[in-house]
């Protein structure tokens, strides 16, 4: 039946389109020539097919705050020359363009920072257009490498168009932008109809009006081809291929048409996306699988929670030999909503495009994912997709548009003039009470930063103690760990902006003092951010019951006035990514040695988690950006937000999805059951990150090398893991070193869980990878993978030594000498962690 209702649906939304082509056709419109504005420059440029007029002679149709704006220009930077000049903004400033015509338009706006626009962290500002927010404390975050180009669908009205820059308000921070585009986009690009909605509980009322708030691109994909480049798309945009979002790759095989794309009434057209688009896709890689054909081909998209999302997936049928009559497949947003897709029934034609349109609220996962599989109906066991563009629904209106009347303002003066005098006689009562109250009372910012031990919680807190009748699951926190607000205002200057050293998914993180001059690391959360109270409560939890020398120490934290702030104790070095290519000049100054020092280092925290005396911790998000270095390099494991915890005899804790893409165990994503060897998996990525320096997930570079686990296992199986090392490594690896390193890495990475390792196995490879690299120790028959004579080794190798875990109630100091493990209970199957070998396992 819901697949009855679904098709209904599919049907209504294709007599629509039939309907629209045949009053808006597509042969009525050409791409205009307007607007196409060169920020900051003089001169006309030509690229991309069209004319890039300099904003400063660009005639009276295009207008700019030239009050508090001033160009900027880099003519030595090797980028396309429309990214070497741009508009800055020093306060809140415009650009105003004559529209002729009520219509739906495409708005481009380009940002690449350059050295001549200043400090890139300041470059922190909003940007909105027809009433409506676009981009909110926004920030150009990618180093200078690529054009960033943000893209939006506008419904606007005839008249003036007022795309206004406003720096957040910090001190130093400005506004900029390269280049704008606006012009009409084709009549049936989006049709404002009842589209169906996907929500969190599955299929949902018809959502109206799509098109009365912006849509801003999010992606947009050419599934099983290459890139699209402006250059050759319809409308100058740009696509990008799948697979670094194909979840098993293994799954899936390109499909590739070389005949001619048709493009009959009823369909789609070329504008909706190019002949590159949909003659090529992905198809279910039946002949590649040794096992049935039931399965699903799964896709991952990275998108902002909570919100509603246009999804447009585009189909061709390129697959079926003679005709598509018995050719249908299913569709899957979420793994809650299905819905069966017949082309026949869209046309019935061969290698005819279309699309299907849905409004999909995002969960709070900050992932959206969309699969196709076969139809027990259909007597072609397959299902293809040809494209993916989402298209975030952006419902926020400017915090100042700048549109009131002159009358309104007259009003607001009149009445501020009387309240103003209110206002003073208030103030001047105000500050005699406060003075009188000042003598029996110290501010808050006064008092004295302390861990003291609470009896009750604040009531301006929102994690006040709640008894058991209340039901509360955050009961349990650690008072002794609070900190007041006034001593992490303290800590931090006020939030001084010179102060922030990163932001990640939980808000801002700031380098502080405390009173007692201990130096720390604030995390700060930002509302709409990202993680948020549950994230915030766990870390808490965790951190509060475990002390180890390998895991970043939780100081305490703060949760007055609608504030979640983590205190930790300050790493000086940063993170493990920043020293591989983050840009940083010691990256090549880290031996291999050294490297493996901090992999151990890591892995001794993760085996800690695991097998600690407070019980299984699974950690769920390990990767380089979560390793993190003390002054002396000393590397610790942090960011416990998304960990899970367990008892040790629990084979596996089953849990929605969350972690990040690229380090994610393809197993845990499948069955939904976490457990410990999903940290072995991420640890492996880690693993090749420090071997290669390179990103875990990296789009712009060729399809087999996009992802690195993937990428990794390919040369470790060819035998030449040597081929992909990083440049700094060439030539300075023992080949032993190397190859058990890659053997370790192969194992962390194998698809079926209950096949990796422990990671007490992992970081006793670890070592020896180390002893390795400064001898020439021959392989040895116990080195096999494939052979597991760990307990066959002569008993004069091994030496006992003491443990180094802490319960919850010991001292937070650390005490003892460390080897391998963290933990004094272990059972048979451990027992190697709390022993010293001369060889490895």
């Amino acid at each position: 039946m819901e697949f009855l209702r679904s098709q209904k649906k599919i049907l209504c939304i294709s007599f629509l389109l039939h309907f629209s082509s045949l009053f808006f056709p597509s042969a009525s419109y050409t791409l205009p020539d307007y607007y196409f504005i060169n920020c900051g420059s003089t001169s006309t440029l030509r690229t991309y097919r069209r004319n890039f007029t300099g904003d400063q002679n660009s005639g009276n149709n295009v207008l700019f705050s030239r009050d508090g704006s001033s160009s900027a220009s880099d003519q030595t930077l090797p980028a396309d020359q429309l990214y070497q000049t741009a508009r800055i903004f020093t306060k809140s400033s415009f650009y105003e363009l004559d529209l002729d015509q009520d219509a739906t338009y495409v708005l481009r706006l380009h940002f690449f920072p350059f050295p001549s626009l200043g400090n890139l962290a300041n470059a922190r500002f909003h940007v909105s257009a027809s009433k409506f927010s676009l981009l909110s404390n926004f920030n150009v975050q990618n180093g200078g490498a690529f054009p960033l180009v943000e893209e939006f669908l506008m419904r606007i009205a005839a008249g003036k168009l007022k795309i206004q820059f406003k720096p957040d308000g910090e001190e130093r921070s400005f506004a900029f932008v390269n280049a704008i585009e606006v012009f009409l986009a084709p009549p049936e690009l989006v049709q404002d109809a009842a589209l169906p909605r996907v929500t969190r509980q599955g299929s949902g009322e018809n959502y109206n009006g799509v098109l009365d708030f912006p849509l801003r691109v999010v992606h947009r994909i050419n599934v099983g081809g290459g890139n699209v480049t402006r250059e050759t798309d319809t409308l100058l945009r740009y696509w990008v291929p799948d697979d670094v979002y194909l979840l098993f790759p293994n799954t899936a095989k390109n499909k590739i048409y070389s005949d001619e794309i048709k493009y009959p009434s009823g369909g789609a057209t070329r504008f909706n996306a190019p002949d590159s688009v949909y003659n090529t896709a992905k198809e279910m890689n039946i002949n590649g699988r040794s096992t049935s054909n039931n399965f699903n081909i799964s896709w991952r998209f990275e998108v902002r929670k909570g919100v509603p999302h246009l999804v447009r997936l585009h189909f061709c049928d390129i697959v079926s030999q003679t005709t598509n009559e018995f050719f249908r497949f299913n569709l899957y947003i979420y793994g809650r909503f299905s819905s069966e897709v017949y082309p026949w029934g869209f046309i019935s034609q061969l290698a005819a495009p279309f699309y299907i349109d849905f409004v999909v609220d995002s969960d709070d996962s900050g992932f959206m994912n969309v699969s196709v599989g076969p139809n027990s109906q259909s007597q072609f066991k397959t299902a293809i997709l040809n494209g993916v563009e989402i298209m975030e629904v952006l419902g926020d209106k400017a915090p100042d548009s700048g549109d009131g009347d002159a009358s309104r303002k007259r009003v607001f003066i009149v009445v501020g003039s009387c309240l103003g005098g209110l206002v003073l006689v208030a103030l001047v009562f105000a500050c005699v009470f406060l003075r009188l109250k000042k003598r029996k009372l110290k501010t808050v910012e006064a008092l004295d930063w302390r861990l003291v031990r609470f009896q009750g919680g604040s009531s301006d807190s929102r994690t006040t103690v709640r008894t058991s009748v209340t039901g509360s699951p955050f009961a349990d926190l650690n008072l002794g760990l609070r900190i007041p607000l006034s001593g992490i205002l303290f800590a931090t200057k006020q939030f001084d902006p010179k102060l922030m050293i990163g932001q990640g998914g939980f808000g801002k993180v700031y380098k502080g003092t405390l009173r007692n001059g201990t130096k720390v690391a604030i995390k700060r959360s930002e509302a709409g951010h990202g993680q948020g109270l549950a994230e915030f409560h766990t870390e808490i939890k965790v951190l509060s019951k475990i002390r180890h020398q390998h895991l970043v120490s939780l100081i305490g934290y703060c949760d007055e006035r609608d504030e979640m702030i983590l205190v930790y104790e300050f790493m000086e070095n940063g993170t493990l990514r920043e020293h591989l290519y983050g840009g940083d000049e010691t990256a090549c100054q880290f031996s291999w040695d050294e490297r493996l020092q901090i992999c151990s280092d890591a892995a001794k925290g993760i085996h800690y988690l695991h097998t600690g005396s407070s019980g299984t911790i699974i950690h769920r998000d390990i990767k380089s950006t979560n390793i993190l270095l003390d002054d002396k390099y000393v590397a610790k494991v942090a960011d416990f937000g998304l960990s899970r915890s367990g008892h040790r005899d629990q084979t596996h804790v089953s849990t929605e999805v969350k972690g990040s893409f690229g380090y994610l165990d393809p197993e845990y994503f499948r069955c939904l059951q976490l457990t410990q060897k999903s940290d072995v998996y991420s640890f492996g990525v880690v693993l090749l990150e420090v071997l290669c320096a390179r990103l875990a997930v990296d789009p712009g570079l060729p399809r087999e090398q996009v992802n690195l686990a993937d990428w990794g296992l390919l040369w470790q199986r060819k035998g030449q893991l040597e081929n992909i090392v990083d440049p700094c490594l060439v030539g300075k690896i023992n080949p032993n070193s190397l190859r058990k390193f890659g053997e370790t890495v192969e194992k962390c990475l194998q698809e079926c869980g209950a096949d990796r390792p422990n990671m007490v196995d992992v970081l006793w490879d670890l070592e020896y990878c180390r002893k390795l690299q400064h001898s020439t120790v021959p392989q040895q028959p116990y080195e096999d993978t494939t052979t597991e004579v760990s307990w066959g080794l002569p008993m004069p190798a091994l030496q006992r030594l003491p443990s180094q875990s802490l319960s919850v109630d010991e001292d937070d100091s650390i005490h003892g000498s460390f080897t391998v493990a963290g933990s004094s209970q272990l059972n048979a199957s451990e027992v190697f962690s709390q022993l010293s070998m001369d060889e490895a396992r």
